[in-house]
C-alpha cells in the first residue's frame, strides 16, 4: 500500500522568499520616489530662474532709456538691493527710467529671492542661494544682453563651467560642484 502525500498551501521558505522579493521591489519604489522628486525640484527651480530672466529681460526692453542702470546692478541675490525703493512706480506715481529700473531690479531680486511669497517672517519661494547678474555691451547700446542666475542644486555635477556670476561666494561648493546656471541671452536695442 502506498500513501500519496500532496502538498497544500505554501511553505515557510516559499513565503520567506516572496516577501524578501516583495521587499526588495518596495524598496527600489521608495529610491525611485526620492530621485523622481530631487529632480522635480531641480526643474521647479530651472523654470523659476527662467521665468525671472525672461521678465527682466522684457523689462529692460520696454525701459531702454535706463539701459546703464540695469548694466550697473552688479550681482544681485540675498537682498542686496535692500528695501523697495521710492517712488513704488506703480498706481499713480509718477517715475523716470531710473526709477523704474531701480524698482525692476528690486522686484526681480524680490522674485530670486522668493521674498514675495512668505510663510512667517521668511521667504518661502525662491531659489536655494540664488545670483543674478546682468551683462551687455559696455557703452549700453544695442547689442546682445543677458541675464544670467545661478543657484545651489541639490546634487554635485563635475562639469560646472560657463558664466562666472556667482562664483566669488564659495555658496556651490569648493569647485562650485553645486552651481547651476541659466542664461537667456537677447538683443535689445535702446533707441527703439
Amino acid at each position: 500500500m502506498s500513501i500519496r502525500i500532496t502538498q497544500r498551501g505554501f511553505s515557510l521558505i516559499e513565503l520567506l522568499i516572496a516577501l524578501i522579493v516583495f521587499s526588495v521591489g518596495l524598496l527600489s519604489v521608495a529610491g525611485l520616489q526620492t530621485v523622481s522628486k530631487q529632480a522635480n525640484f531641480e526643474a521647479l527651480q530651472r523654470t523659476a530662474a527662467s521665468q525671472i530672466a525672461h521678465g527682466l529681460l522684457e523689462d529692460m526692453r520696454v525701459n531702454g532709456d535706463a539701459i546703464d542702470v540695469y548694466l550697473a546692478a552688479g550681482e544681485m541675490g540675498g537682498g542686496s538691493r535692500g528695501g523697495e525703493p521710492a517712488p513704488n512706480c506703480s498706481g499713480t506715481s509718477i517715475c523716470d527710467p531710473a526709477q523704474k529700473a531701480s524698482l525692476d531690479l528690486w522686484f526681480w531680486e524680490q522674485m530670486l529671492d522668493g521674498n514675495l511669497e512668505m510663510s512667517g517672517n521668511a521667504g518661502a519661494g525662491g531659489l536655494v542661494m540664488p545670483t543674478m547678474c546682468v551683462d551687455g555691451p559696455a557703452a549700453g547700446g544695442a547689442g546682445i544682453y543677458a541675464v544670467t542666475i545661478a543657484w545651489r542644486g541639490s546634487a554635485s555635477l563635475s562639469n560646472s563651467n560657463g558664466s562666472a556670476c556667482g562664483t566669488a561666494g564659495g555658496d556651490y561648493g569648493a569647485n562650485n560642484e553645486f552651481r547651476r546656471i541659466m542664461q537667456i541671452p537677447t538683443y535689445i536695442d535702446p533707441t527703439q
